[in-house]
């Protein structure tokens, strides 16, 4: 006899996710050090991920009252542009039950530390976990950049090719994502994942001081480009520009007016939500055409930086590795969603990233 669909729903609601109680524990402690250990790395004469004992910054290194100050004042200035009364209020989508989703109060506070228990948790209008998806972290990693481009105009008196790539391809980035700003309202990290230690360390220090590497590598560790190599590298960061840009674009709009002419009349799968699911377009490509676009651009951030050296690629081996688990968490709840209409997607468009490898 099938489970029902009531019993599919408690053990989705109750799974633990990231090694549950465990990865809760361990992931708050070693995210920050790791953190903390490729930026003293990145500065160090060797820049070698496996050197031992890691060089530790002094104690002066550490605190300085001025940096709290300036970090303040940035998030002070970015929450003071968020409450202006400007552009317009977009709605996010409805979820299953048709209201937002509710975390149970179950005896593990540590893992709902990690993974937040509250899915929009609000201030008035101030909505926490949207005002830092993408502006302080993501604006400010494009300011560490900037602030590595001057560092390398001082000490050499010009930016290297290298470092005017890196900056461009990830203003880009930047841009792109503030300008499809209305796009981030149907991701997982709004749909799904709750405002906890996860998504806030992410936002606000994981994306600006790991995403920039490449730019803090160059400034001590300067590379040498020619014209071929570097416009080979710029090819590569069009291409997954575009199918990360237009695969995108095509599934907000798919989610928010199927009938719109630019995707009425791709090809699709009903299921017993009343939802369709794409298989034709880029969707019918692979499973997550977005993800193939992200990793071609995070390759060709990482490019510049040359083949001496193994960390400024830390950011294309975690982003792979990462983007392999997302689709896992998403396979998961999509099964468990969809159920038979999944399973026929899936024989559709067996591969997940990669065309024709996985």
């Amino acid at each position: 006899m099938r489970p029902s669909s009531q019993a599919l729903k408690n053990k989705h609601d109750t799974e633990r996710e990231f090694g549950g109680i465990l990865g809760a524990a361990c992931i708050p402690v070693f995210l920050p050090l790791t953190v903390l250990f490729l930026i003293c790395v990145s500065r160090s004469p060797e820049a070698s991920p496996f050197q031992w004992p890691p060089p530790v910054p002094s104690t002066e290194q550490l605190w300085d009252p001025a940096a709290l100050v300036l970090l303040l004042g940035w998030l002070a200035l970015h929450a003071l542009l968020y409450l202006m009364p400007l552009g317009k209020v977009s709605e996010g989508l409805v979820l299953r039950d048709g209201t937002r989703l509710k975390y149970p109060i179950n005896g593990y506070p540590l893992y709902d530390f990690f993974i937040g228990r509250e899915l929009n948790p609000r201030i008035g209008n101030f909505d926490l976990k949207y005002f830092c998806e993408l502006r302080p972290g993501l604006i400010g990693w494009v300011v560490i950049n900037l602030g590595m481009l001057m560092k390398e105009v001082e000490l050499r008196g010009s930016p290297s090719l290298g470092m005017i790539l890196v900056n461009s391809f990830q203003l880009l980035y930047v841009a792109d994502a503030l300008w499809n700003e209305e796009a981030v309202l149907t991701t997982m990290d709004i749909v799904h994942d709750g405002f906890g230690f996860m998504l806030v360390f992410g936002d606000l220090a994981w994306v600006p001081f790991t995403y920039g590497l490449q730019a803090a590598f160059l400034v001590v560790h300067p590379q040498a480009l020619t014209s071929l190599q570097a416009a080979v590298i710029v090819a590569l960061n069009g291409v997954g520009y575009y199918i990360f840009r237009k695969s995108n674009s095509q599934k907000n709009q798919f989610r928010r007016d199927p009938t719109h002419p630019s995707v009425a009349r791709l090809e699709t799968i009903a299921t017993a939500t009343g939802k369709r699911l794409l298989v034709s377009g880029w969707w019918g490509l692979v499973r997550h055409p977005n993800y193939l676009g992200d990793l071609l651009m995070a390759l060709a951030w990482s490019l510049p930086c040359g083949f001496s050296h193994l960390l400024p690629y830390f950011y294309v081996i975690y982003f792979t590795v990462l983007l392999i688990h997302r689709e896992a968490r998403d396979e998961r709840q999509c099964r468990a969603k969809y159920g038979l209409a999944w399973d026929t997607y899936c024989r559709r468009v067996p591969f997940r990233i990669f065309p024709y490898i996985y």
